[in-house]
């Protein structure tokens, strides 16, 4: 995304924008000096695109054409691990250049996380903000599978090794590892919270309940800095920098064929998911 380019490469913006609609994979630099914009959007879970995000972030921190970066939130937050990931990505960003959260519809428990990098954190006034908390929650299906004649066979080393495992109801032990696991997990979060916004753990301990708060009441809580859309966060992020209120939305480059093949994916996995809710829809149709 820093490549040097060529003056006549140097595409107008309207050109830019059309040719980033066009071909999703091509490689056109961020203009200099713009705000970059961030998107964190829907569930966060481990793997790719969580990984994705943080190399995006690392890139735009070393990036000496982006003065400084809002992060553009509707997500309900996901994996722990991959949260946290997030926010050591993008505090490092952020101990760089001036990094602005815009939580616009939902920055709750992970993606609230992500958020907590930023120097200043804004939400929309009707945005969901909080879900400070841990939950751990897993099916266990024994009798299920007793009653349909399932057995599992389980050869292990290790005396917590299948802990978790569907086919059998959690041991003493075990529920007490996996709340050993949580309330770390929930210590970890809480302490991150504290030194974000703050507050004294005791009191950020009152507000850990796992509850959502509408942004204006966030404010009052101390949870966000100040009430406002995308476009006053870009603000707020180029006043920081000393730079004009412009901006871009930036992503990592993925060449073109990787770009295609998810959009296929997300594309069939949509009809599918149609064709499944037809086939329901005309099978009790009836009753």
């Amino acid at each position: 995304m820093d490549a040097p380019v060529r003056p006549e490469r140097r595409f107008p913006d309207p050109v830019r924008d059309r040719l980033t609609r066009l071909f999703p994979g091509l490689h056109v630099p961020v203009p200099r000096g713009r705000v970059a914009i961030v998107r964190l959007y829907g569930p966060i879970g481990g793997g790719g695109r969580s990984a994705a995000l943080g190399e995006l972030a690392a890139h735009l921190r070393d990036s000496r054409r982006v003065p400084a970066v809002v992060l553009d939130i509707d997500s309900p937050g996901g994996s722990a691990a991959a949260s946290d990931d997030l926010f050591l990505a993008f505090e490092r960003l952020s101990r760089s250049k001036p990094l602005v959260a815009s939580i616009r519809g939902t920055g709750a428990s992970g993606a609230y996380l992500a958020a907590l990098a930023a120097r200043r954190i804004l939400a929309n006034p009707n945005a969901i903000v909080g879900s400070i908390g841990v939950i751990s929650a897993g099916p266990r299906l024994p009798r299920l599978l007793d009653r349909a004649g399932v057995s599992v066979t389980v050869r292990k080393a290790g005396r917590l090794k299948d802990m978790g495992a569907p086919w059998h109801d959690d041991s003493d032990e075990e529920q007490a590892k996996e709340q050993e696991l949580v309330d770390a997990i929930y210590d970890a979060f809480v302490a991150r919270v504290a030194a974000s916004r703050r507050m004294l753990p005791e009191r950020v301990r009152e507000l850990a309940t796992g509850e959502v708060w509408l942004g204006t009441r966030a404010l009052e809580l101390g949870l966000v800095d100040e009430i406002g859309d995308l476009q006053r966060a870009v603000e707020v992020a180029a006043e920081m920098a000393g730079v004009a209120a412009r901006s871009t939305r930036v992503r990592l480059r993925q060449p073109v064929l990787g770009r295609l093949a998810d959009r296929f994916t997300a594309r069939l996995a949509a009809s599918l998911a149609d064709e499944i809710e037809a086939r329901i829809t005309d099978r009790y149709r009836g009753l």
